[in-house]
């Protein structure tokens, strides 16, 4: 055991007290809720192109393209 906890347990527990209080101020948050959080993240992913509607588009070509492929290739073996 430490022998220097025992000597002076006030000033063990004045830095156990400021460290609690340090480590209390850095879980600040900017925003007050969830709700403002998720639209700044939409904002922010909106400023940066993520919700691009052409971008959506090609899944459903794709999809379109394939089942035109396999609706051709049952009845070219029909």
């Amino acid at each position: 055991m430490d022998s220097s906890r025992r000597r002076n347990p006030r000033s063990a527990l004045m830095s156990l007290e400021a460290a609690a209080a340090s480590a209390r101020g850095g879980f600040g948050c900017m925003f007050s809720t969830s709700e403002e959080y998720e639209m700044a993240l939409i904002t922010e992913r909106r400023a940066q192109g993520r919700y691009d509607q052409r971008r959506m588009r090609w899944p459903a070509i794709f999809f379109i393209g394939c089942a035109l492929m396999v609706a051709g290739t049952v009845l070219l073996f029909s």
